[in-house]
C-alpha cells in the first residue's frame, strides 16, 4: 500500500508565477495588470492579488517562534488575553458593586477611570477583588496619575500583594496637548522618574502611557498610529535614561494602548510589525532580549462607530476584535456599539464583553498563538506596515522627536490631514460605511437616543489652545449631521423615483438612487414602472414629491430626460440617475442634477438639504 500511495500535487506541474500572471494579463484582455489588480492602500504601498511562498523567501518574521526575539509572533507562548471592561468610578462604591458583578461574569481586567484619588477611593474600588488574579488598571488627569499611585502602592503592600499585582496607570501627559493643544503644565520627566520611585516596589505595574489610540480614533492611518506609538515609546526611552534612570527599569513600565480598526488583516499584521519594531528599539537601549517584549491593550475604534445603525457597530467591533486577539495582544477592551450617542447601558456593556468570550470560548482563539503565522499575505503585510511605519518613526526621530513635534502641533496636524483624506473619501464613498453612506436604514430616526456623554478625564479645559489639536470627528460625523437636519426640518423631503424604458437599467438606477437619498435620510417613493414620463411625473407630483429622479437606461435618456424636465416645468427637483454620454447635451436643456458613482455624495446631499429644508 504504502508504495502505491501518491501525492496530490504530485499529479500536477508546478506553475510559475510568471506563468499565472501571464494567464491573469490574457483574461484581462489588454487591461494593465498593475492598475487593475494591485491594490494601493492608504499606509503607502502596493498589495499583489497573489501571494507565493517566493514572496516570504528573504523575510527575517519568519525565523521566529511564538515567544522568541524579536517578539513578532508574540511575547507569549500561549493566547490566553485578558478581557477587560471600563468603568467609571465617579461613585468609588457604585464603581466596586459593578466591578463584582462583572468579576462573575468572565472579565479579567478592570480599567477604572478616576475623577479625584485618593486613599479612600483605592481602597474603595478594590474592595473585595482577588488582585492576585484580575488585572486591574486605573486611568486619571495626569497631574493626578502620581497621588493615585502613592495610594495604590500603599494599598497593595498592606494587602501583602505588591509582588503578585499586575495593572497600569495611565500616565500621560501628552493627551492635554493631543487632544486639546495645551501644553503639560509640568516637568514630564521629574514626574515620570518619581513615578517610577514610588512604583518600584510593585514589580507589574506599567505607569508610562503610550495612547495611540488616541491616534486611531483620531483617524490616523495603520502606519501612522504605528510610526508615531513607537516614537512616543522611544521618548519615554530616550528622556528617562538621559534622566538617569535604567533602561530596563523604563522598559518594564510602558505600557501601548493601540487602536484596531476594521482593515482586518492590516491591523493583525500591524501588532506582529509593532511587536518586532519595539524590540528592536528597546535593544538598542542594552535591554536584555527578555526585557524587549512590547505589553499591547487593544481597543476597538470609535472612529469608524455610527449613530445610525448602530448595531452594525456591533459587527465592525467584532473584527476588530479578532484582527487584536489573533494577533496575540495582551488585553482587548471592545467598545460598547452605542458609545457615539450616550454612555453605554448594561445591556450594550454586556454584548461587548460577549463578544470577546465567543472569541474564546466559542471560536477557541485562545488556544492557538499566531495562527496567521507563515501566511504569505500576512507576513508580506506585516513586512510592508513595518518598513512604512519606520520610515514614520525615524523621520520624527530626526525632527526632534516625539514629544517636541506633539508640542509643535505637527503629530496633530498629519493625523488631520489623514481624517479628512478619510473623511472626503467616506463622502465619495471610497471608504463604506454600511448604514451611513451606503445601504441606510432609511426610515431610521436617531435624534431621540442621542445624549451628552461629556467629559470624564478630571481636567478643566478652559485654556485657549496654542497649537492643532486632534480632529475629535468620527467618520460618519457629516452624515449624521445631514441626516439630524433633515429629522429636525418641519418637511421630510420626498425623493420620487420615475422609473421607465429598459427593465434592468431602471431597476439599478431606482436601488442606486434610494441609497443615494436615503443617507441624507429623505422619503423614498419607489415604483415598478411608467409608460410614459408624463403619467410618472403626474404620479410623482400627486405624491408631493419635492426630488423626481429619472431612472432608464443611458440610450433613453436623451429623448426621456428633456420630455420629463419640460413636462415637470419646475414643480419639484429634477435628477438624471447616472452620467450618461449624452450629459452635456442634456446640461443644455437646463438639466443640472445628475446622480452617479463618481458623485461626493456628502457634498450633493448638502446641497439638496439646503434646497429642501425649510
Amino acid at each position: 500500500m504504502a508504495e502505491k500511495k501518491e501525492l496530490l500535487f504530485d499529479q500536477f506541474p508546478p506553475v510559475s508565477t510568471e506563468e499565472w500572471k501571464a494567464k491573469v494579463e490574457a483574461d484581462l484582455k489588454g487591461a494593465p495588470f498593475d492598475k487593475k489588480l494591485v491594490w494601493r492602500t492608504n499606509e503607502g504601498f502596493n498589495l499583489q492579488p497573489m501571494y507565493r511562498a517566493e514572496d516570504i523567501v528573504d523575510l527575517k518574521t519568519t525565523d521566529s517562534l511564538p515567544g522568541e526575539f524579536p517578539y513578532v509572533r508574540g511575547t507569549r507562548t500561549d493566547n490566553d488575553w485578558y478581557v477587560r471592561q471600563q468603568i467609571l468610578a465617579d461613585d468609588p462604591v457604585e464603581a466596586n458593586k459593578k466591578a463584582l458583578e462583572v468579576l462573575t461574569k468572565g472579565v479579567t481586567s478592570l480599567g477604572f477611570k478616576v475623577a479625584e484619588p485618593s486613599a479612600e477611593t483605592v481602597a474603595a474600588l478594590l474592595d473585595g477583588i482577588d488582585l492576585e488574579k484580575v488585572e486591574i488598571n486605573f486611568a486619571t488627569c495626569p497631574r493626578k496619575s502620581l497621588v493615585l499611585a502613592k495610594h495604590l502602592v500603599e494599598y497593595l503592600k498592606a494587602k501583602n500583594v505588591a509582588d503578585k499585582f499586575v495593572g497600569s496607570i495611565d500616565f500621560n501627559p501628552l493627551k492635554k496637548p493631543l487632544k486639546h493643544g495645551v501644553p503639560f503644565p509640568g516637568d514630564m520627566v521629574a514626574m515620570a522618574k518619581e513615578l517610577l520611585d514610588t512604583v518600584a516596589e510593585v514589580p507589574s505595574l506599567r505607569v508610562l502611557a503610550v495612547d495611540s489610540v488616541m491616534l486611531s480614533d483620531a483617524g490616523a492611518y495603520i502606519t501612522q498610529e504605528l510610526g508615531y506609538a513607537l516614537s512616543w515609546g522611544a521618548s519615554w526611552m530616550t528622556m528617562l535614561t538621559d534622566a538617569g534612570v535604567d533602561a530596563t527599569e523604563v522598559a518594564r513600565r510602558i505600557k501601548f494602548n493601540m487602536g484596531v480598526s476594521s482593515n482586518y488583516f492590516m491591523e493583525l499584521a500591524k501588532f506582529r510589525a509593532a511587536r518586532m519594531l519595539w524590540a528592536q528599539i528597546v535593544k538598542q537601549y542594552g535591554v536584555a532580549e527578555a526585557d524587549c517584549r512590547q505589553v499591547v491593550h487593544a481597543v476597538t475604534s470609535r472612529f469608524n462607530q455610527t449613530i445610525y445603525d448602530a448595531h452594525v457597530n456591533l459587527l465592525r467591533s467584532q473584527t476588530e476584535a479578532m484582527s487584536a486577539v489573533l494577533a496575540g495582544v495582551d488585553s482587548v477592551t471592545v467598545t460598547p456599539f452605542d458609545t457615539p450617542y450616550k454612555t453605554p447601558d448594561d445591556f450594550s456593556e454586556r454584548i461587548a464583553r460577549n463578544q470577546q468570550f465567543l472569541l474564546k470560548e466559542e471560536s477557541h482563539l485562545d488556544k492557538v498563538v499566531d495562527p496567521a503565522g507563515g501566511s504569505y499575505y500576512v507576513e508580506v503585510l506585516t513586512a510592508s506596515i513595518a518598513n512604512e511605519a519606520w520610515k514614520l518613526f525615524l523621520s520624527v526621530e530626526e525632527d526632534g522627536g516625539f514629544v517636541a513635534q506633539v508640542n509643535a502641533g505637527k503629530v496633530q496636524t498629519a493625523v488631520k490631514e489623514s481624517s479628512d483624506k478619510r473623511h472626503t473619501d467616506v463622502a465619495r464613498r471610497k471608504e463604506i460605511l454600511l448604514g451611513t453612506n451606503q445601504y441606510p436604514n432609511i426610515n431610521e430616526f436617531a435624534a431621540d437616543k442621542i445624549q451628552d456623554n461629556g467629559c470624564h478625564c478630571g481636567c478643566a479645559h478652559n485654556e485657549e489652545p496654542s497649537v492643532a489639536s486632534l480632529p475629535a470627528t468620527r467618520a460618519a460625523s457629516d452624515f449624521e449631521a445631514l441626516r439630524l437636519a433633515t429629522e429636525a426640518a418641519a418637511n421630510r423631503p420626498k425623493v420620487f423615483m420615475l422609473t421607465i424604458g429598459n427593465l434592468a437599467m431602471r431597476l439599478a438606477r431606482a436601488q442606486f438612487s434610494t441609497n443615494f437619498f436615503g443617507c441624507a435620510g429623505y422619503e423614498i417613493i419607489d415604483n415598478l414602472g411608467f409608460e410614459t414620463v408624463e403619467a410618472g411625473v403626474d404620479a410623482a407630483l400627486a405624491k408631493g414629491a419635492d426630488v423626481v429622479v429619472l431612472c432608464s437606461s443611458d440610450d433613453e435618456y436623451a429623448e426621456l430626460a428633456p420630455k420629463a424636465y419640460k413636462y415637470l416645468d419646475g414643480r419639484a427637483q429634477f435628477v438624471v440617475a447616472g452620467a450618461p454620454e449624452c450629459m452635456e447635451a442634456l446640461k443644455a436643456e437646463g438639466i443640472t442634477d445628475f446622480v452617479h458613482v463618481r458623485c461626493n455624495v456628502l457634498d450633493t446631499l448638502r446641497d439638496f438639504n439646503a434646497r429642501l429644508l425649510k
